[in-house]
């Protein structure tokens, strides 16, 4: 089964997130569990806790299909101790946070070497600053990000993923979140049923199926290869439908939250009904 739903808002505390992907028909969604534009947060109380995980029980979505952010200030793969050592504090915060809600995975973009490293170096660091937070957490999964590949991004290159694993200890407490515009702007293509054939399988071939934890379905307003990160409304981008029927009919994406972050919030659930309606009986 497909679990379908957005980045949803979590204005007001994390516990009103689940009634806000309710409010869009979706079956699955994703959440920043604390103000993603700052270091630091107020402790996740008793009672907001409590009051997610019994949100989340009366809207029918188990914990499984919840696909939390990290904040985007994070950089594990900084080429500064300094500021690496804060980004991985506050991973480990978020990744605590997480554990706290009873929920499994979290979502981040691996990091820039800022052109004051290599990216194999950096990649090295992210890997090791992934072991440091497993090592001080439990039962939650660190799920990387694909990117774009913007300034001086890792993860563009399905290559990138799988040397990050490689240097995870802990296998089973690493995966990867697909963004289909981080894909198509990173030079993949998605636009017709063969050429995802093409780059779903290059994806196996190099990260693996098994690995793939959640996705981020968006369209893309640049063009395939452009190196650049602006998601579009789904069909109005560069992407076009294809793409979303191929993931709609492929029993490889069942089973894992796939989310929205379209542009335009106000048809989120038009957009998950179409996403629905592409499926093949």
């Amino acid at each position: 089964m497909k679990r379908i739903g957005a980045h949803v808002s979590a204005a007001g505390g994390v516990h009103n997130a689940p009634l806000n992907a309710q409010a869009i028909g979706a079956t699955a969604f994703a959440l920043f569990t604390k103000n993603q534009r700052q270091w630091r947060a107020k402790p996740l109380t008793t009672e907001q806790i409590d009051t997610f995980k019994a949100n989340l029980q009366a809207v029918k979505i188990a914990p499984q299909y919840v696909l939390p952010h990290d904040s985007y200030l994070i950089n594990l793969g900084h080429p500064e101790a300094e500021a690496l050592e804060k980004s991985r504090n506050a991973f480990i915060d978020e990744m605590q946070r997480c554990e706290q809600l009873g929920l499994s995975l979290l979502n981040f973009h691996p990091g820039s070497h800022l052109k004051k490293i290599s990216e194999e170096e950096s990649l090295a660091i992210v890997a090791e600053s992934i072991n440091l937070a497993l090592e001080q957490t439990e039962g939650v999964i660190a799920v990387i990000e694909n990117t774009a590949g913007q300034g001086t991004n890792l993860g563009y290159k399905f290559e990138h993923l799988a040397a990050i694993i490689d240097d995870v200890k802990d296998k089973s407490r690493v995966g990867v979140c697909i963004d289909t515009c981080h894909t198509f702007t990173a030079g993949y293509d998605l636009r017709t049923a063969e050429a995802c054939e093409q780059t779903f399988a290059e994806f196996d071939r190099l990260v693996g199926f098994d690995y793939l934890r959640g996705m981020h379905l968006n369209d893309s307003k640049p063009e395939l290869g452009s190196r650049v990160d602006r998601h579009h409304s789904l069909g109005q981008g560069k992407i076009g439908w294809e793409a979303f029927r191929y993931i709609m009919n492929d029993p490889r994406f069942d089973e894992i939250p796939m989310v929205l972050e379209t542009i335009d919030d106000t048809i989120w659930a038009q957009e998950i009904e179409q996403l629905y309606a592409l499926q093949e009986q």
